[in-house]
């Protein structure tokens, strides 16, 4: 493997040890640990995007340093997501496109940890690929730089392992997790819920990064034409395959702020009938109204293309809503006008109801 990254401060970098670290051996059997240390050094600008006053460690260490600002906080809980990508990736492999995929794989950890209630803090990544190409593995993080940006946390570190023999050299897997911190007074508690609360959809941007696997499939990438025109889709089938996970973190927590936000469903792989009732309790259901769904055009498109059920696409597919809220009904315009402020087209899709199924999609 190259060697462990970990996060540069703003100040002066460390000794330089591209000149002193060289190994025939290591290079014969496949591993180029120089194309590791120049692809650490380029890609310095864009860890430096992210850093915040709480980064303190230096280029070169053996781990990345964070010091947690108390302030504000009574009783301080961490809370941890990991994740990836998936197969996505391998669409940004055929297309020769790396730098959306990063903001992939922070948004699938960073959205799930706001389900708890929790800040994002900072994030790692971990990339492994078949031949370390610099400008390859600069682009990756180029993306997941920009994904730490949107998501206001800070990139300390990561690692990049060359796997020569056990993967094709234009091959990688991108993987990160992500450590946010939320007062124990404040976690998400579902059990404040009650019938009558009312349920909030956030638009997703589309596919985001579920379903993959199925979506290949029904495509047939490896011999499609990923710049063909969709007219229902208004873009490049590529284009919109490689759209990147849209990452909720500011607003959600804005309107965590100031309404009673009583549960969050982050709609990933398992799609409604998975994801919804993770946040509901025992004896609620969530009743979700299929006519309010505001739907994006990839997803009929994959259904008539692929002759999948409408169960299975509600049983795979975010179908347009990327996260799913519960607010109690008084504060329910209060959450929306919040949401809507910080950016986001948030609208009702149902309410809680009394019963034991916890989903009811109608």
């Amino acid at each position: 493997m190259t060697g462990t990254r970990s996060a540069p401060t703003a100040g002066p970098e460390r000794y330089d040890i591209m000149g002193i670290s060289h190994s025939e051996a290591y290079a014969a059997a496949g591993v180029d640990i120089e194309a590791g240390y120049q692809g650490v050094k380029m890609m310095n600008r864009y860890v430096q995007r992210t850093l915040t006053a709480d980064v303190i460690s230096d280029l070169g260490g053996f781990g990345g340093l964070f010091a947690l600002d108390m302030h504000g906080l009574e009783r301080p809980v961490l809370v941890s997501g990991t994740d990836g990508v998936g197969t996505k990736q391998r669409i940004a492999q055929l297309m020769d496109r790396h730098d959306t995929v990063g903001i992939d794989c922070v948004a699938m950890c960073v959205n799930d940890i706001i389900c708890c209630g929790a800040k994002p803090l900072f994030f790692l990544d971990y990339i492994a690929i078949g031949k370390n190409i610099p400008e390859k593995v600069v682009s990756l993080v180029s993306g997941v730089s920009e994904g730490c940006v949107r998501a206001g946390c800070a990139l300390i570190g990561g690692e990049t392992a060359e796997h020569p023999g056990t993967m094709k050299p234009d091959d990688y897997d991108l993987a990160g997790f992500a450590v946010g911190v939320v007062d124990r007074g404040k976690i998400l508690d579902k059990n404040k819920m009650q019938p009558g609360d009312v349920v909030i959809a956030l638009p997703s941007s589309g596919l985001h990064s579920n379903g993959y696997s199925l979506v290949r499939k029904v495509f047939d990438v490896e011999n499609a034409d990923l710049g063909q025109y969709y007219g229902e889709l208004g873009c490049a089938l590529g284009e919109e395959l490689l759209r990147p996970t849209k990452i909720y973190v500011r607003p959600v927590l804005a309107a965590i702020e100031a309404a009673d936000i009583r549960g969050i469903s982050h709609i990933t792989g398992g799609g409604f009938y998975e994801n919804i009732p993770r946040c509901i309790p025992d004896g609620l259901c969530a009743k979700i109204e299929k006519k309010a769904l505001r739907i994006p055009p990839i997803f009929p498109l994959l259904s008539r293309m692929g002759g999948i059920s409408e169960r299975d696409m509600f049983n795979t597919f975010n179908m347009g809503v990327g996260m799913s809220i519960v607010v109690s009904k008084d504060d329910a315009d209060e959450a929306l006008n919040i949401l809507g402020t910080a950016g986001e087209k948030p609208y009702i899709i149902g309410e809680i109801v009394s019963s034991e199924q916890k989903i009811e999609i109608c």
